[in-house]
């Protein structure tokens, strides 16, 4: 029973998106309004998504969980392109190519399977 408990402790996303929030408000921090939102788009996703990602894709996610991690990521946007109209902040997603923890983690946590399935096959 312990052990379960300290499992499902490790696979909450709460430590993830506290993670995120760190490591966004540092690069805002430092930044400022110095950085274009390119430069600012592409230090989050190489340095805070894995933060946020770090081994969710072995985590059993519930609905509730995706959309938690995708409003963190949601929140980010908006404080950057500083709108909160949802159909500006998804067309600059795409236009920088910034996907969502719910288009991620679903296709790292097959790839993961995949492996595993394979060495316990040989």
């Amino acid at each position: 029973m312990w052990c379960f408990t300290v499992y499902m402790a490790l696979c909450s996303p709460d430590h993830a998106k506290r993670s995120f929030y760190r490591s966004v408000n540092s690069i805002f921090g430092k930044l400022g309004g110095t950085a274009s939102e390119e430069v600012i788009v592409h230090l989050v996703h190489s340095k805070c998504l894995p933060a946020l990602l770090y081994g969710l894709k072995v985590c059993p996610l519930t609905k509730t969980d995706y959309r938690s991690l995708d409003f963190v990521v949601m929140r980010f946007l908006i404080k950057l392109f500083c709108t909160s109209n949802s159909v500006i902040v998804n067309e600059c997603r795409m236009y920088f190519n910034f996907r969502l923890p719910s288009e991620i983690v679903p296709t790292r946590s097959v790839k993961v399977m995949l492996k595993l399935s394979n060495v316990e096959e040989v």
